[in-house]
């Protein structure tokens, strides 16, 4: 306190104040040789920007700031004695995370969209709803109508999301909205169905995020501490999410033989727990591809991209009546892309997921990986599985078919560190 003090002397013009200095210990003479405190600068010099803070509350969330701002994440491919931020015309970013400065743990770090494309929406909010060219974005959304209906709403309910491009909206029943309030993780855990304990603000940025894409959404209500195979969903800052790290499955295409026979009946486990579950939602991809799915550092594979899923509440159903779907506002296309045509509910069968991965993924990693007596009963039940399964039995008996041919390849090393050493002493592994 008396340096502090000191460092004011050699400030002080008024008599009177100096008088007042000099009384509470400051020796003038000193204050000239009294070593000034350095100024610290954060190594990264993070914006509001880069992290589309200038963008709220059009945006995810603020739940994981503190943690960019203490340098407690930490890009990856971009640390060096300067740590300047990686460019922000990127998709998504790896990163480094910690709660304690001393052990550090992978992270992706992932926008919605491009940023390109959140520019082109941002200005088409302004021209087609202000008619300018630049406007406050939040000011804008709040005029909508949709917006509106959700202030007044007690509860979200299928009328509050109709339109809106989401895969996981597309047939909403009120059982699984319920559950996206009750477990949205931007605000305080209420437990509860209502929006009574969401802000204005709380409001608009759940309803960007699900018109942009539910995928943070679905890591929060499905989370992987409860074996949903997500990855953890750490939180957002403006419109970057925090997730665990994983692989996209294309890394994996030139996995050895053993390798790629676990990968491919994990990814068939994956399509049966999805379609078969205790809380009874059959949940269906619309769209797949070698991003789709990931592997950890453990060797255990996920759904590492959820924006293509679609949920179909096998208790209740669809909750939206019908032309519900087409109900269509500024909301309905904040993406590019998103003028995908309506697929009804009562469409998608048993095999949908099965059949898109057989055309498209169990191909590129398991052809020409085997002995021929096995790649030959692999590629016949690859190319029977890719043209729809015909009528020879649902999705369930041709992934245990699959699974039966697949299973004495699989190995038991510490290469699958998710199973290891468990598998030594278990069928299940």
């Amino acid at each position: 306190m008396g340096r502090w003090i000191c460092c004011l002397c050699s400030r002080v013009a008024d008599p009177l104040m100096l008088l007042l200095v000099l009384a509470l210990g400051c020796n003038p003479s000193t204050a000239a040789t009294a070593p000034s405190v350095p100024h610290v600068k954060p190594s990264y010099s993070f914006g509001r920007t880069f992290l589309g803070l200038d963008k709220c509350n059009a945006c995810i969330g603020t739940s994981i700031c503190k943690k960019f701002f203490k340098e407690e994440i930490r890009f990856d491919t971009w640390l060096s004695s300067h740590l300047k931020l990686p460019p922000s015309s990127l998709l998504s970013y790896s990163g480094n995370y910690t709660d304690d400065a001393k052990s550090w743990r992978m992270v992706d770090i992932t926008r919605l969209t491009s940023k390109y494309q959140h520019d082109r929406a941002d200005k088409r909010i302004c021209t087609s709803l202000l008619k300018t060219k630049t406007c406050s974005l939040e000011r804008a959304l709040r005029r909508t109508q949709r917006f509106q209906k959700w202030l007044r709403a007690k509860r979200l309910t299928p009328d509050l999301v109709q339109g809106l491009p989401s895969p996981m909206l597309r047939c909403p029943s009120q059982r699984l909205l319920d559950r996206i309030v009750r477990r949205y993780a931007e605000v305080p855990d209420a437990g509860s169905i209502y929006m009574d304990h969401l802000t204005d603000r709380d409001k608009l940025r759940l309803l960007y995020t699900l018109a942009v894409n539910s995928h943070p959404i679905l890591l929060q209500i499905f989370p992987d501490v409860e074996g949903w195979p997500f990855p953890r969903y750490l939180g957002s800052c403006g419109r970057l999410v925090v997730s665990a790290s994983t692989r996209p499955l294309r890394d994996f295409f030139g996995a050895a033989p053993e390798v790629a026979a676990d990968l491919a009946l994990q990814l068939l486990a994956v399509l049966g727990s999805m379609a078969t579950n205790d809380l009874n939602y059959f949940f269906y991809f619309t769209r797949v591809d070698a991003g789709t799915f990931g592997v950890f550092s453990n060797g255990h594979l996920f759904i590492r991209d959820a924006s293509t899923l679609g949920i179909i509440d096998k208790e209740e159903g669809s909750q939206l009546i019908d032309g519900q779907q087409e109900h269509k506002d500024i909301f309905s296309c904040l993406t590019a892309g998103c003028q995908s045509a309506f697929v009804s509910c009562d469409s998608i069968s048993e095999q949908h997921s099965l059949v898109m991965v057989c055309q498209d993924l169990l191909p590129k990693l398991l052809t020409g990986k085997f002995l021929p007596p096995v790649q030959e009963r692999v590629d016949a039940f690859l190319q029977r599985c890719a043209r729809g399964l015909g009528d020879n039995g649902g999705a369930g008996e041709a992934m245990a078919e699959l699974a039966q041919i697949l299973k004495p390849l699989r190995s038991c090393d510490s290469r699958f560190a998710y199973r290891y050493p468990d598998c030594r002493y278990s069928d299940k592994f």
